[in-house]
């Protein structure tokens, strides 16, 4: 998780935070779910290292500005081509230069924290927060709901990444499931790291602006 982030943020303080996410898997796992500890606890882990990583908002606000146009544009612009849209699209509409798009992408990337895995709160009083991981079904939950919500969760994410230009669908594949670095998949795809970490926050930025745009046609 240290890759891509600044220099003055110490290896020593990202295993502090790792810590304490590992003390609350300790605290919170149950077997009888059938997930084996390993997986619970990589989530609380990276949990905890990223709620402290935003805590230090080291982030400067023209990162985070351009991440949301970007998004926004994205979303646009597959609305009205009803496809992905290329790299020369989304710069022509961001009115900026494909290499200017790149550079941004990179940015982001450099301060953006597996946001995959990014947390949600509960809207239950308990205040727990869940990733994807964690909405792994229980076969012995007794709240439909809950398991309807998770399935749905999965089922739109899953929709969202296979609607992903092809090049982009492979490195989620090697980076999320088979769990490769980015310079591995550099060496797989024969480009190097830093189109990989392009691809990746693309692919990122795509899925995030489809599943909010998923959620907001829903019926209130």
């Amino acid at each position: 998780m240290s890759s891509g982030l600044p220099a003055h943020v110490d290896e020593a303080d990202l295993i502090s935070y790792g810590l304490v996410g590992l003390i609350s898997a300790i605290e919170r796992f149950d077997p009888g779910r059938e997930v084996k500890f390993e997986t619970f606890a990589i989530t609380r882990i990276k949990g905890s290292i990223i709620d402290e990583l935003r805590s230090l908002d080291w982030v400067p606000r023209s990162v985070r500005a351009k991440a949301r146009e970007i998004e926004r544009a994205n979303a646009k612009l597959e609305n009205e081509l009803q496809r992905a849209p290329t790299d020369a699209e989304m710069a022509e509409a961001l009115e900026m230069s494909v290499d200017d798009l790149q550079s941004a992408l990179t940015r982001i990337s450099n301060s953006s924290v597996v946001a995959l895995d990014e947390l949600w709160t509960l809207s239950d009083a308990s205040g727990d927060q869940v990733s994807l991981l964690d909405t792994i079904q229980d076969p012995h939950a007794i709240d439909p709901a809950h398991a309807v919500d998770a399935t749905e969760t999965k089922d739109r994410l899953a929709s969202a990444i296979a609607r992903l230009p092809e090049r982009e669908k492979l490195v989620v594949a090697l980076y999320y499931y088979e769990n490769l670095t980015l310079r591995e998949i550099g060496e797989v795809l024969g480009v190097t790291e830093s189109r990989v970490s392009q691809l990746h926050t693309k692919a990122v930025l795509r899925l995030k602006s489809r599943i909010q745009s998923d959620v907001g046609e829903e019926p209130r």
